[in-house]
């Protein structure tokens, strides 16, 4: 868990440090817009971004049972938050595994990598992508016509 806070937190306290440093120069408003900067930062690269993580197994298990795709990603990954902020509220619709926090999940995705822990990596039909274009994701959650 405190492993997907360590860049959030640095860069709060990076932006705090500096906006500290302008703040004692006589930049109050520069000051404010840089912390403000960061704390943004911050927040994009935090698990609270993303929807409510799951283990790899019940993810799995809801899968089987709905049809929806599996995303397993982990905090601070630029391409997992590209993922996440294209797919919109539709974002809610898939089951995601934090592979830091869920050792199968992590596991899931080794096997799928060549032993590496690429992510996003996202799961339909049983069959894995790696890094997939947003909108093919998106297009997964369609129901077929």
């Amino acid at each position: 868990m405190t492993r997907a806070w360590i860049l959030p937190m640095l860069l709060v306290l990076c932006g705090s440090a500096l906006a500290t440093g302008l703040f004692a120069k006589g930049s109050p408003g520069t000051a404010a817009a840089l912390l403000l900067l960061f704390a943004l930062f911050a927040c994009l690269n935090s698990p609270l971004i993303f929807p409510r993580s799951t283990s790899a197994l019940e993810a799995q298990r809801r899968s089987a049972a709905d049809g929806r795709p599996i995303v397993f990603w982990r905090p601070g990954c630029t391409y997992c938050l590209r993922l996440r902020i294209r797919l919109g509220r539709s974002a809610r619709r898939l089951h995601w595994v934090d592979i830091w926090r869920d050792p199968a999940g992590a596991a899931v995705v080794r096997e799928a990598n060549d032993g590496n822990e690429t992510v996003p990596t996202v799961v339909v039909a049983g069959r894995p992508h790696t890094n997939p274009d947003p909108a093919w994701v998106r297009e997964q959650l369609s129901p077929p016509a």
